[in-house]
């Protein structure tokens, strides 16, 4: 593991001990400070929007792998997914995920809203970092992603009044709680778990959801007849690159914003590793589509991005650079023969998120214990990881499951199979995602 500096939080007491020894005006000393605390938390605020950017990405995507007759209905969910996700957050999440409980507990909450803790706004809460106001935006896109992962996985038959009810649910109460076990200093934090951005804690969580979307939904009409699988081409592949570009770009807000300062060798040492996972993901996925579809898979290599930027994620700051391309490639691999595996069992997955999130999360996190080291060279454990991605999935997966089950009884989650074999733009939004008007 290459050396990077350390964390802004650790190095101001060092900063302040050199000034006071050079006899630093008290004037210039707190200029220094207040300068440090807004660069810090411009690059954070500037994070944020590169990962809000990405709900953007996620709609291309899914509007571009998915039927033409379903693309409004495709992006009104992508709308209001990072709405109600920054909302329910706001109300309920931040308090779940960031209670001042206890350093190793399961559950703790704050109550309701976002309050405004003891030296929230200045360079006291973080270290001159961000203030609470950032803390909590930053942190709610990330947590609107998770339910957006659940969107593609289950599209082009469930109702949109169950996605939005499971969504609430999702971000505001399951995602927060699985998330404060280890960014919150909770259970898994205590057993040594590391995940430096997300693998396990929002790809595999939103990958478990939407996981067990697919199984209680079942596939689309006419996927899998006579043990073949129909293909149902998307309506659009350059909407889905865009989309994939998109999302490579937000990901370096999602990676390089959680070194949580501007620290800028730590920051660009994190960029550096995404970036080659992501690379090192676009070849896997291409030489593996190549070897098992017998052709020049560009869905793959779409994917493939995605899933090396996901496995990536939980380790962007522990592995080396040669690493992160072994990670990715792998990435890159498992991606194609998920997607494979998936199909063989018959759980359709209209984007591929259950291989790309929920796999490469699980690999990603596991990549840490098997290549990471900590910054003093020591390597990471393997047992911690493994116990974190398996706490992890049985609770989301379980949560997920028991939602949508409910959902099903009370007032079922799929359209009617008129509506679902026309299109849901027609029947569900009364407009069309395509319409040529020719002049008469």
């Amino acid at each position: 593991m290459l050396e990077i500096t350390k964390t802004t939080a650790e190095a101001v007491p060092e900063a302040l001990e050199v000034a006071k020894s050079m006899e630093m005006s008290t004037e210039a000393l707190n200029y220094g400070m207040d300068a440090l605390f807004t660069a810090n938390n411009v690059w954070m605020l500037l994070a944020t929007a590169l990962v809000f950017i990405m709900h953007l990405g996620f709609a291309g995507v899914e509007a571009g792998f998915t039927q033409a007759k379903n693309t409004v209905n495709i992006l009104f969910k992508n709308t209001l997914t990072p709405v109600i996700g920054i909302l329910s957050y706001a109300l309920l999440g931040f308090s779940l995920m960031y209670p001042e409980a206890e350093a190793g507990f399961w559950f703790g909450f704050d109550g309701f809203g976002i309050t405004d803790r003891l030296n929230g706004m200045s360079f006291e809460y973080a270290g001159g970092s961000y203030t609470r106001w950032t803390d909590f935006l930053f942190q709610a896109m990330f947590a609107a992603t998770a339910a957006t992962i659940v969107s593609g996985a289950v599209a082009e038959r469930i109702k949109i009044s169950s996605y939005l009810i499971f969504t609430v649910i999702f971000v505001g109460l399951i995602y927060p709680i699985i998330g404060s076990w280890k960014w919150g200093a909770g259970a898994l934090d205590a057993m040594g778990f590391y995940d430096f951005a997300g693998s396990t804690l929002v790809h595999s969580v939103g990958g478990w959801g939407a996981l067990a979307g697919i199984i209680i939904l079942g596939p689309r009409i006419g996927k899998y007849v006579d043990g073949k699988v129909i293909d149902k081409p998307g309506s659009s592949v350059p909407l889905a690159t865009i989309g994939v570009f998109l999302l490579w770009l937000g990901w370096f807000g999602f990676n390089g914003g959680s070194v949580l300062s501007g620290d800028p060798v730590s920051t660009s040492f994190v960029l550096v590793n995404t970036s080659l996972g992501a690379c090192a993901g676009a070849l896997g996925g291409f030489i593996t589509g190549r070897l098992v579809f017998g052709r020049l898979d560009f869905g793959m290599v779409l994917n493939g991005i995605l899933a090396g930027l996901v496995g990536i994620t939980a380790g962007a700051d522990v592995f080396t650079p040669v690493e992160s391309i072994i990670v990715g490639l792998i990435a890159g691999v498992l991606v194609v023969l998920a997607a494979v595996g998936l199909d063989k069992l018959k759980l359709d997955d209209c984007v591929g998120a259950v291989p790309v999130h929920l796999v490469n999360g699980v690999w990603g996190t596991l990549a840490v214990g098997i290549f990471g080291n900590a910054a003093n060279g020591t390597p990471m454990p393997f047992l911690p990881q493994l116990y974190g991605v398996v706490i992890c999935g049985l609770a989301a997966f379980s949560s997920a499951f028991i939602i949508f089950f409910v959902l099903k009884k009370i007032s079922g989650i799929r359209v009617s199979a008129q509506h679902e074999e026309e299109g849901l733009d027609s029947h569900e939004h009364g407009i069309r995602g395509y319409t040529i008007v020719y002049d008469e």
